[in-house]
């Protein structure tokens, strides 16, 4: 369940994989609602569905912060110190980006004063009525979800060549594989 100093534990793997399919998954999704007009029928659904895991979500990504404090970090020997303080950087920018992201996400729906409904289980209320918030919630949450699959791109880049040409044993800590030191060839 927790990890240890040679990799991630099951929790920490399941929020890693489970939040980056589904916000790569909301990006496309995003992207493909620009596309609808009135008359399509997916232009009701696809918004609703996008503002409900939008709000899982935020509680996932809370959940995942609490997780990341109260749970170790592996060591990844023979990691230099500086690509270490980059990828704790790089890790610490994905909390403050993507609640931003999901923050504008909410105001852009909520800015009239109309709560939003999670798959019809619950309703999020909204705290603010202000007509008008939408577009700029709307521009801030479209950049920030370019800025944030940039982001997550490099990293994933980044783990790759630590598996690839590294081969060190970076990116198997997340796999969860029980070989996360130096892999041989």
């Amino acid at each position: 369940m927790f990890s240890t100093n040679a990799s991630y534990g099951i929790v920490a793997r399941v929020l890693h994989w489970g939040m980056a399919l589904a916000i790569i998954a909301m990006f496309a999704l995003g992207l493909w609602m620009r596309e609808l007009d009135y008359y399509s029928p997916y232009y009701f659904i696809g918004p609703n569905i996008h503002k409900s895991v939008g709000i899982i979500l935020f509680v996932l990504l809370l959940l995942r912060l609490v997780w990341r404090l109260i749970d170790k970090q592996p060591s990844h020997e023979g990691v230099s110190s500086l690509q270490k303080r980059l990828s704790h950087f790089v890790h610490w920018i994905f909390y403050p980006l993507l609640s931003g992201l999901m923050i504008a996400g909410y105001f852009i729906s909520t800015a009239d004063g109309r709560a939003i409904s999670v798959f019809g289980l619950f309703d999020v209320p909204a705290v603010i009525n202000k007509k008008g918030m939408e577009a700029t919630a709307g521009l801030i949450h479209y950049y920030m979800a370019f800025l944030i699959i940039i982001i997550a791109a490099l990293h994933a880049g980044v783990a790759l060549y630590h598996h690839f040409i590294v081969k060190d044993g970076v990116l198997t800590s997340m796999l969860g594989s029980k070989r996360s030191n130096k892999i041989e060839t």
